[in-house]
């Protein structure tokens, strides 16, 4: 006896499909490499590195001037997927991995928190440029970039769903606490590096979004539902839904 079984047809990937982490991990390091290369081309080329900055950098970090921003809206969202540095990219690239992987497991695909968190985060950012004196003087010149803010939303929602969970069962530390170490290190990080603390109001707006938002799933209301939806449409709108397979 044979009969027809139609299954749903996955497109060839390598299972990102259904993994926010690895989705967001290759545009992290898709963004990096390609901006890399472009660094070499004008750098070969005999270009000065400013004029790398000027022409292609400039444009998707995010200014700290509002009036620049003006000009280049979309830095809100290109920022959080460009990294100027190879370990500014490493260290959150892990810490990605870790928490969203965290999330994942335990709430399911959470992208539109990734892109809420990293855009308050921005927002935040602006804010505290305008407001805190210290901050206001660097304003004319001062941009940010990276997803620190993003993983900060990524890692205080994951904190929220499971705040006791542990990465190792033999690892007696609580999730909660990665996500202090996560937090410190990021300040640390920039204090040492460059005396700069600018980055301190977008970390504080991504992690109100991860805690507001999945606070709200936990109670039943999935505010990334209607996001997740239309993305995967839009990503299949060229794959065919279906094929036939023969059992005998």
């Amino acid at each position: 006896m044979m009969y027809v079984e139609e299954r749903d047809k996955a497109p060839l990937s390598l299972g990102e499909e259904k993994n926010m982490v690895i989705q967001l991990l290759l545009i992290n390091i898709t963004v990096f490499v390609l901006l890399f290369f472009t660094e070499v081309i004008y750098r070969l080329e005999g270009n000065p590195l400013a004029r790398y900055h000027n022409d292609v950098l400039s444009h998707l970090v995010l200014p700290a001037n509002v009036t620049t921003l003006l000009h280049n809206p979309w830095s809100l969202i290109t920022a959080m997927f460009t990294h100027d540095s190879f370990w500014m990219i490493v260290s959150n690239m892990i810490w990605l991995a870790c928490f969203g992987t965290m999330l994942q497991n335990h709430a399911g695909r959470q992208r539109i928190l990734y892109l809420l968190s990293g855009i308050v985060g921005a927002i935040f950012y602006l804010l505290g440029m305008q407001i805190i004196p210290s901050f206001r003087e660097l304003q004319p010149f001062a941009t940010t970039t990276g997803a620190s803010a993003a993983v900060m939303g990524l890692a205080i929602g994951a904190t929220v769903v499971a705040p006791r969970y542990r990465l190792l069962p033999n690892l007696p530390i609580p999730f909660w606490i990665i996500t202090v170490i996560f937090l410190l290190a990021n300040i640390v990080t920039h204090v040492i590096n460059s005396n700069d603390l600018t980055m301190i109001p977008s970390l504080i707006g991504g992690g109100l979004t991860g805690l507001l938002y999945m606070q709200q799933w936990k109670k039943g209301n999935d505010l990334g539902a209607g996001f997740n939806r239309a993305l995967h449409k839009i990503t299949h709108l060229f794959h065919p839904k279906t094929h036939l397979h023969i059992v005998k």
